[in-house]
């Protein structure tokens, strides 16, 4: 499937807290050389609708550090570019532990997750701030499961070979 410009968000119709994920994208081959940085193959895996994993074409394109392929958007950066050319097949696999709240709605326990893209350990167990933002500060709001959700971010990305484990 693709997430065309401007269709919108794709969403599960099933809820997930903590999972096993695996995913391959693909993002278009160049065709216009103005596309350059965020312009290229955008789009993210929300886990929990919250929290992004950024999809981007970052082969032989710079952008700023915490918003390459296989950050945890503006939160943190990946240990390598692990990006094939684009029109290729790419793979993520994700260990995500959801986050645990007390019951004054406070976080007690942050959402972990792992990295591993094309076979590359991007992020290790790392634990989000919050949220994701694109501008601020992330900061938790209590929550329960939610869906998976596949960003329109105006670029053409195609998704295949999703399945999804519940741990």
């Amino acid at each position: 499937m693709t997430v065309a410009p401007g269709t919108g968000d794709i969403r599960t119709k099933e809820s997930f807290g903590d999972i096993q994920l695996h995913i391959e994208w693909r993002a278009p081959e160049v065709t216009d050389p103005s596309k350059v940085s965020q312009g290229r193959g955008n789009s993210g895996v929300f886990l929990q609708e919250r929290y992004e994993v950024q999809v981007l074409d970052n082969y032989q394109n710079k952008t700023y550090i915490n918003g390459q392929a296989g950050s945890i958007y503006k939160q943190h950066i990946p240990l390598a570019n692990a990006c094939k050319k684009p029109g290729e097949w790419q793979t993520y696999d994700i260990i995500y532990t959801a986050p645990r709240f007390g019951t004054d709605g406070r976080v007690v326990v942050p959402a972990y997750v792992t990295v591993i893209h094309n076979g590359v350990l991007l992020l290790n167990h790392v634990a989000l701030l919050g949220a994701t933002e694109y501008i601020g500060f992330p900061l938790y709001k209590e929550h329960g499961d939610a869906p998976l959700r596949l960003q329109d971010h105006g670029n053409l990305v195609s998704y295949r070979n999703i399945w999804v484990r519940k741990l």
